[in-house]
């Protein structure tokens, strides 16, 4: 009785420590353990009434998989009796990723408000203390509108380069095809090569990339781009 009881503990420590399986009990007089599933297999082994007896494998209905003291064998589920069942383990709950929200830089939206008040004032100052030169006025107020568009145009409007510029001087790269508003294609005299490659614009500099060189263009004008660093040189459009 002290044998069984301990070989009951063992396979129920076994039985959801190991493998979680499922426990049964044995409801026949002696139940023969086969070899396999096959009901005509090999008997290596019997398993007593009433003992304990974990199941590893219950896929085959007629034919479970146990684990007895000696090893792994086979026994007809018809002579066992389901007393407790793995226990399933808990699937953790995923913490929720926030997204950490992009930092807006409002730095130029700010300078622009503060020009904008700044010219409002000047604005207000002219039409009240000049209302008697009505010519120095208007030149006042127009000197102010000009500050403010080219304020405007310079912080706001969002610059955009089009068309092939080239240059005559003895430089790397011979010209700058802008055939779109994110790729120019690039001449390169060194290696007599096109290729095209991906820029940006900030503020009145256009940056692109030739594998680890980095290509820095100025843009004095609509129609003129000054290179900077290795790519000095200064280009124009077609």
């Amino acid at each position: 009785m002290t044998k069984n009881f301990f070989l009951s503990i063992i396979l129920l420590f076994i039985s959801l420590n190991l493998n979680a399986q499922d426990l049964y009990k044995v409801k026949a007089d002696k139940l023969n353990v086969r070899e396999t599933s096959d009901p005509s297999s090999k008997i290596i082994g019997f398993i007593p009434q009433n003992e304990n007896v974990a199941v590893l494998d219950s896929s085959n209905t007629k034919y479970f998989k146990v684990k007895v003291t000696n090893g792994e064998g086979y026994v007809s589920s018809e002579y066992l009796t389901k007393i407790a069942s793995a226990p399933t383990k808990q699937t953790p709950i995923a913490k929720p990723i926030v997204e950490k929200k992009a930092v807006k830089d409002n730095s130029s939206i700010i300078f622009l408000s503060l020009v904008a008040v700044v010219l409002l004032i000047m604005l207000f100052l002219i039409f009240k203390f000049l209302m008697n030169n009505k010519l120095l006025m208007v030149i006042s107020a127009v000197i102010v509108i000009i500050i403010g568009y080219f304020c405007y145009v310079g912080f706001v409007v969002k610059k955009n380069i089009t068309g092939k510029f080239t240059s005559e001087s003895d430089s790397q790269y011979l010209s700058f095809d802008f055939k779109s508003k994110d790729s120019v294609t690039i001449q390169d005299t060194y290696v007599d090569t096109l290729f095209t490659a991906p820029y940006v614009i900030e503020d009145n500099m256009i940056k692109t990339k030739q594998q680890e060189n980095t290509i820095l263009l100025m843009i004095l004008d609509e129609k003129t781009l000054i290179g900077e660093g290795f790519t000095k040189a200064v280009y124009h459009k077609k």
